[in-house]
């Protein structure tokens, strides 16, 4: 792997940073798992995103893209985290979905949803997790029964993050009496489709930002099925691959926030116990050998190569980083630390809680780290189950 850029990337870089300064809002945008308002003033965002043609860059052109590679859409991410650009409502859609329907999909279902997903016309939900089936995903028990040109979809669906006010979600279901593995597909639908109920959940901060989804005889058409009946399992693990292994949690996200946190540090040195520095750079350290795994695992992609197992091994890797980093700006800031963000005295440090609060459901999301574990035994290692 070359880790120096060439002339053509630097001038990328460039060209995004600039569009960036330009265009970044000056206020922070409303958090858009908080309310409608701040849901749309991100949407609007997107399209603000589309205008330039930023909204996904390794997309096609004709989808809504700019047909660029993987390198490059990890210096647009390391412009945009600089830039303190507004965070991706349609992360579900344009990270997970769209890369999963740009490998499964046919031309037409390419053209009926990537380009919405580009310019924030349609906000995407993901319709996995079940009550009975968080991170055993093979245990998902809602049906879609083939009646004609159509599919009737039942069943319930939870920790759906931006159902609330999506547009969309993509969901796994299985043919009725069908188990683990076998007989499952990937179909999309509209959340306000009759027989779709969508009911908030409310997180800790007060935000919106899951909903579980009741689905009664739900009619889709066939048309929204992505892959071949039955490949739904397939298609699910190369999403999930997308979300442990690449595109959910770029590096710049995590090599911004540890720079901050090397600010927080100087600027409380004076104060605070000196064995904390190692561990600022210990999370420094974590956050640019992350990078440097995401650039690996791009430069493969590009050369024709494939997500595997080894996504997992990210997927633990990014969670826990997210953890340690956050838990040592807590750390220095002390009692601080527990000023809300709408305190009026909160300054600087209104972000590190929340983030900090956040980085705990990492484990969790994506899949469980102890189901990660189990993969990395299995798969990579080659351990008995």
């Amino acid at each position: 792997m070359n880790l120096t850029y060439t002339p053509e990337q630097e001038a990328f870089r460039a060209e995004v940073r600039a569009w960036l300064e330009a265009n970044v809002p000056a206020q922070p945008l409303e958090h858009f798992d908080a309310s409608r308002e701040g849901f749309e003033q991100h949407r609007e965002w997107e399209r603000t995103l589309k205008s330039g043609d930023w909204g996904m860059v390794t997309w096609p052109k004709e989808y809504g893209g700019r047909g660029l590679d993987l390198i490059q859409w990890l210096i647009f991410e390391e412009e945009y985290y600089r830039a303190g650009a507004p965070g991706r409502v349609n992360q579900n859609g344009i990270f997970l979905f769209g890369p999963t329907l740009m490998e499964f999909g046919t031309h037409e279902q390419k053209a009926r949803w990537l380009t919405g997903m580009a310019n924030g016309d349609d906000i995407w939900a993901q319709a996995w997790s079940e009550p009975q089936a968080g991170s055993d995903l093979a245990a998902v028990r809602a049906t879609a029964v083939r009646d004609g040109d159509e599919y009737v979809l039942n069943g319930h669906k939870i920790w759906s993050s931006r159902a609330v006010f999506a547009d969309w979600a993509f969901g796994l279901f299985r043919e009725p009496g069908s188990e683990r593995h076998k007989g499952m597909s990937l179909i999309v639908f509209p959340l306000n489709a009759p027989g779709v109920t969508v009911n908030a959940i409310q997180k800790i901060n007060g935000h919106v930002g899951f909903a579980e989804i009741f689905l009664e005889d739900v009619r889709v058409p066939a048309f929204n099925r992505i892959g071949d009946e039955g490949q739904g399992w397939h298609i699910c693990m190369a999403t999930a691959g997308f979300e442990r292994g690449l595109m959910l949690r770029s590096p710049a996200r995590y090599q911004v926030a540890a720079a901050k946190l090397a600010e927080l540090y100087r600027a409380n040195e004076a104060t605070v116990d000196p064995a904390i520095k190692a561990d600022v750079v210990r999370a420094w350290m974590n956050a640019e050998a992350y990078a440097l795994s995401i650039y690996s695992t791009a430069c493969r992609l590009i050369a024709g190569g494939k997500i595997g197992a080894e996504a997992s091994t990210n997927k633990i890797f990014w969670s826990e980083l997210d953890i340690h980093l956050h838990q040592t700006a807590l750390n220095i800031l002390g009692p601080k630390a527990e000023i809300l963000p709408h305190a009026p005295d909160a300054g600087p440090v209104d972000t590190w809680l929340d983030d900090y609060i956040f980085a705990l459901a990492g484990p969790i999301y994506a899949g469980s780290n102890e189901i990660q574990r189990n993969i990395i035994a299995e798969r990579m290692l080659g351990l008995p189950r």
